[in-house]
């Protein structure tokens, strides 16, 4: 069993070697990570400078890309074939509702999926100080042993947030929604001229009884299922309704 190991954060992430260290009970490792951290970039691929392969240790490599060049470069230059299972994390901080479109922990369990191979992405609760992340460790080789045993259907993978400390168990959930308000801060540097920084935003979360938000606040691993296909299928008879298409004469 040949497992890849990748994440957002770096290949120097406490979190990474925490959960390759427990996923030596499933397959021989390796680690395919960023050299630096790559938090909020996304399903990024970088197509417009090289890449480098740079070997730390043994089982351990760094690219100066994404997570998802992270992947490419592993399948294709270090296994050389597809591994049996592609784990992503484990991040600092939740990947929960929209925030999945930015994680770069979960375009990495995406890629993976793209790819055809069994994959999840898993993220840790932010707290002050020192990470304990042996509980998100534990239930992302415990979850990815089920998934080994039985597969899930075809593009999909799974993402999972854990709580701090000992969780009470899982839930399976769907994505959270809230209301996105969008933080910019402008300030000035020492000549006058103006530069800004995306700050978080204080946006609210949609009540749902079901969703990975609620599972982690009432203290459970959220594991939602995802997949690649944005398409909005309810949608679909609203946009084939839309009075456009008679007027251009399109089917």
């Amino acid at each position: 069993m040949l497992i890849l190991i990748t994440n957002d954060d770096g290949y120097r992430s406490d979190g990474i070697r925490v959960l390759a260290d427990a996923a030596k009970a499933l397959g021989e490792v390796t680690i395919v990570a960023p050299v630096d951290e790559a938090s909020a970039i996304g399903h990024a691929l970088t197509l417009k400078r090289p890449l480098r392969l740079e070997p730390i240790a043994e089982g351990v490599f760094a690219v100066d890309g994404t997570p998802t060049d992270c992947i490419n470069i592993a399948v294709t230059q270090v296994f050389k074939r597809l591994p049996d299972l592609v784990l992503s994390g484990i991040n600092k901080g939740y990947n929960l509702g929209d925030d999945v479109t930015y994680s770069g922990t979960v375009a990495g369990a995406l890629e993976g999926a793209l790819l055809g191979i069994p994959s999840l992405a898993v993220s840790l609760r932010a707290t002050r100080g020192t990470y304990d992340f042996s509980y998100a460790a534990q239930a992302a080789v415990s979850v990815a042993a089920a998934i080994l045993r039985q597969p899930l259907p075809p593009r999909t993978f799974l993402n999972i947030n854990v709580p701090k400390g000992p969780p009470k168990g899982f839930r399976v959930t769907v994505q959270a929604s809230r209301n996105h308000m969008t933080s910019v801060a402008e300030r000035h540097d020492p000549k006058g001229r103006a530069y800004f920084w995306i700050e978080e935003g204080q946006d609210d979360w949609h009540p749902h009884d079901r969703s990975d938000y609620q599972a982690v606040r009432d203290g459970f691993v959220s594991v939602t299922p995802l997949q690649p296909d944005l398409t909005a299928h309810d949608a679909l008879a609203a946009v084939e309704a839309l009075p456009l298409w008679k007027e251009a004469g399109v089917r």
